[in-house]
């Protein structure tokens, strides 16, 4: 071991090495999730958490405390509609409109049973979203 003690004598030193690489990709990955890499505005499309309670509507069953995600924020592309031409007298759809939605991503399916009176047991299932982008509505 080398004496790397700034007072002359032996000892430990603790050395912290960041790696701004590593942080830059973490926070392209948080950022991408919104289909917006590098943009930081508050209000743009990304995953939101909350809580919510699953309870059957029709039998008595314990309710159960469940996390969901939801999709909402704004989406940096322009909306428009252009007019569409014909050949014919008669425009069924006059306009090619194009928008852009905050919608899921990725999902994944999970299921949360709950327990009813008499032993039986219920099963509700959802889709619990992984991330959010901008997507052309349809």
């Amino acid at each position: 071991m080398r004496n790397c003690s700034p007072l002359g004598k032996p000892g430990m030193v603790l050395l912290l090495v960041t790696c701004p690489l590593l942080a830059m990709l973490q926070g392209a990955t948080s950022k991408a999730e919104s289909g917006h890499l590098g943009d930081t505005d508050p209000d743009r499309c990304m995953r939101h958490h909350f809580v919510e309670t699953i309870t059957h509507p029709i039998y008595k069953c314990n309710s159960k405390m469940v996390l969901l995600a939801r999709c909402e924020g704004q989406c940096s592309h322009t909306s428009r509609s252009d007019p569409l031409i014909s050949f014919s007298s008669v425009l069924k759809q006059p306009f090619k409109s194009t928008c852009f939605c905050c919608r899921p991503h990725t999902s994944k399916l999970k299921a949360v049973r709950l327990r009813c009176s008499g032993g039986t047991r219920i099963t509700a299932t959802y889709r619990y979203i992984l991330a959010c982008s901008c997507e052309e509505c349809s």
